[in-house]
C-alpha cells in the first residue's frame, strides 16, 4: 500500500491590501449597523476632550467625530480612504470637519489636541507593528501637554481557542442569518506575525458580496509598551465604553494614555 503524507500548509498571507478595504461599495454601506456602544463611546471621549480639540486617527464615514462635533467640540481627523471621507462629507454637518486623507501613522498635523483617540480597532489596519508603533508615536505628537490618548481595541485572545487545520490557524463565524441570506466571517491568523487576512461573505437574494480585510492583532501589553515607547504612560484602561472593568474575560479594551 502507497501511503501519501500530507504536509502541513505554512501561513502565507493573502493578497489583500489594506489600502483597498474601504473603497466606495465598504463606505457606502459602512454604516449599516452599529459597531458596539456608539452613544457611550461618544459620552465617554467628550468628557475626556475636557473642551477640546479633539484628532480622530481613521475617522471614517464621521460616526463618532460627527457627534462629537454637534457637542461643540472641534474635532479633525485622519482617513486613509477617500471613499469613506465621501461618505463622511456627505452626511449632516460632514463639510464642517477638518480631514486630512492619508497615513495616520504619517501624516503630521500642525495643532495639538486635548484628545487624540482611535476606535473599532482601527490601528489593527497597520499591519505591521513597526507601522504600529509608527502610529502611536505620530499621536504622542500631536497631544497638547494635558491631552489624552485613547485606543478602543478588541482583545485576541479568543484567536488561541480556534481551529487549527493543516497547521493554518483559522476560523468560520456566523455573523447574521436570515430567510433572505447569511453572513460569514472566515479568517486565517499567523501567530509569529499576528497577521489576520479575512473576508466578510454575504450570501442573498441579489448574489455574493466578498469584503476583504488584513489586519495585525495587537495585545494590551503590546500597547502598553508602544505607548512608553512614545513617551505616553496608561492612565486607565476599562473593559467598555461606560466603564466597565477590564477582566480577564473582557472582550475589548478602552485604553487612556497621557504623557509620562
Amino acid at each position: 500500500m502507497t501511503r501519501t503524507t500530507i504536509t502541513p500548509m505554512s501561513f502565507a498571507p493573502m493578497d489583500f491590501d489594506p489600502l483597498d478595504s474601504f473603497g466606495p461599495e465598504v463606505a457606502a454601506r459602512y454604516d449599516e449597523s452599529p459597531r458596539g456602544d456608539e452613544d457611550a463611546a461618544v459620552a465617554r471621549l467628550a468628557g475626556l476632550a475636557a473642551g477640546g480639540p479633539v484628532l480622530e486617527l481613521a475617522v471614517g464615514t464621521g460616526r463618532l467625530a460627527l457627534p462629537l462635533a454637534g457637542q461643540g467640540l472641534r474635532v479633525d481627523g485622519i482617513e486613509q480612504s477617500e471613499a469613506m471621507i465621501e461618505q463622511l462629507r456627505a452626511r449632516p454637518g460632514g463639510g464642517a470637519l477638518e480631514v486630512t486623507c492619508g497615513d495616520m501613522a504619517r501624516v503630521a498635523l500642525p495643532g495639538r489636541y486635548r484628545l487624540v483617540f482611535i476606535a473599532f480597532n482601527s490601528l489593527m489596519n497597520l499591519i505591521t507593528q513597526d507601522e504600529q508603533v509608527r502610529c502611536v508615536a505620530n499621536a504622542a505628537r500631536h497631544l497638547a501637554d494635558d491631552g489624552v490618548f485613547v485606543v478602543e481595541n478588541v482583545c485576541p485572545d479568543p484567536m488561541y481557542r480556534l481551529e487549527q487545520r493543516d497547521g493554518v490557524d483559522q476560523y468560520a463565524h456566523v455573523g447574521g442569518i436570515s430567510a433572505t441570506g447569511v453572513h460569514l466571517d472566515v479568517g486565517r491568523y499567523d501567530r509569529v506575525t499576528q497577521r489576520v487576512d479575512k473576508c466578510h461573505v454575504r450570501i442573498g437574494e441579489h448574489g455574493t458580496t466578498r469584503d476583504t480585510l488584513a489586519l495585525r492583532y495587537v495585545w494590551p501589553s503590546e500597547l502598553d509598551l508602544m505607548a512608553r515607547l512614545a513617551g505616553l504612560e496608561l492612565r486607565e484602561r476599562h473593559g467598555g465604553w461606560s466603564g466597565e472593568p477590564f477582566t480577564a474575560g473582557s472582550r475589548l479594551h478602552v485604553s487612556v494614555y497621557h504623557r509620562a
